[in-house]
């Protein structure tokens, strides 16, 4: 059963699957139609193209499976089908949000309905602030068992060259479609589960997030997975308060940007994109530090620029009940 909507119900950005077509069940079925659309489909389909590709370029199957495939080793080429399968899930979740809820793919950036640029490039000024004290806080904290401190710089090759080059081009569009799918998509479509306001708060907050974590591997060790789960709680807090994926983009762009970048500098791009162990929970307060500040003045920004963190007045969601032609004032048919 579908609550009618008040006609000035002002929508928060986890509750605009209220305003579209009437449905729990939309989404929760635009929710695993999305994952596996992201995470199955279209894998399968940009991982073929690039196969074929790589064959009809003269490479054997066994060279274009292993310039492909990430987890064993790394390559420019497979880092940068890797980041343009995960930007597709824009695309993806702008077409299921219209095909399920009718409502536009402008309405997954913000509630303004746009995504709100000036707020987005000011966001990534803030979260190189929090990075900064984040890693303030991570140089007083002892190292986990095994750990070294960071060694010598690796030497810079013409594969170097090439990975800074998908980092730097595709790496946004990565960050920018993971937030559009668990921050935007799922955020909206947990929201709308329930009508109870911290309830439907809290299941956009922790579903997303929780998902989140998971899918990026069932591997993971524990202070890892928490590390990524509370990223997405972080995220999941800022998208309501400030009501768009603005601050959640910026803030998972820098940090791509910082792991990727340490990786070719210090350390290997493989180990960054696999890594699921080895981490020790101290790293949690060196996160927690950055995640807080930058909560804080992502916040605290928002309101200083005004930035609008509800929808404007729906007038009535769902069509209008029939009239009743005694309360119309016109004499009822008999």
């Amino acid at each position: 059963m579908t609550t009618p909507l008040a006609p000035d119900f002002r929508p928060q950005y986890h509750q605009l699957h209220r305003v579209g077509r009437p449905g729990i069940w939309r989404s929760l079925v635009g929710s695993l139609l999305a994952l596996v659309l992201v995470f199955a489909l279209v894998p399968l389909i940009a991982g073929g193209i690039a196969f074929v590709a790589l064959m009809a370029a003269g490479n054997t199957s066994s060279e274009a499976g292993a310039v492909l495939d990430v987890t064993a080793e790394a390559t420019p080429t497979g880092l940068a089908l890797l980041n343009i399968v995960i930007a597709l899930a824009i695309p993806v979740v702008w077409a299921v949000s219209w095909w399920l809820h009718r409502l536009k793919p402008r309405w997954l950036s913000s509630v303004g309905p746009r995504l709100r640029w000036r707020y987005l490039f000011v966001c990534l000024a803030l979260s190189v602030v929090a990075l900064a004290a984040s890693l303030g806080v991570g140089l007083l904290l002892p190292l986990a068992p095994g750990e070294s401190p960071v060694g010598g710089v690796n030497e810079f090759t013409d594969q170097t060259r090439n990975f800074l080059i998908v980092i730097l081009l595709l790496t946004p569009l990565q960050a920018a479609g993971e937030e559009y799918l668990f921050r935007g998509y799922l955020t909206q479509a947990f929201g709308s589960l329930v009508w109870a306001k911290r309830a439907s708060q809290a299941l956009a907050v922790l579903g997303p997030a929780l998902i989140f974590a998971l899918f990026h591997g069932l591997s993971q060790d524990a202070p890892v997975f928490f590390d990524r789960f509370a990223f997405g709680v972080v995220a999941g807090i800022l998208v309501i308060r400030t009501g768009g994926l603005e601050a959640a983009i910026a803030m998972h762009v820098l940090n791509n940007f910082l792991a990727f970048g340490l990786a070719l500098a210090f350390g290997d791009l493989t180990t960054a994109l696999t890594a699921t162990g080895g981490s020790s929970w101290w790293m949690i307060l060196s996160t927690l530090t950055q995640s807080l500040v930058y909560l804080a003045l992502a916040t605290w920004v928002a309101r200083t620029m005004g930035v609008v963190t509800v929808g404007p007045p729906v007038g009535g969601a769902l069509p209008p009940p029939p009239k009743d032609p005694v309360l119309e004032g016109s004499p009822p048919r008999v």
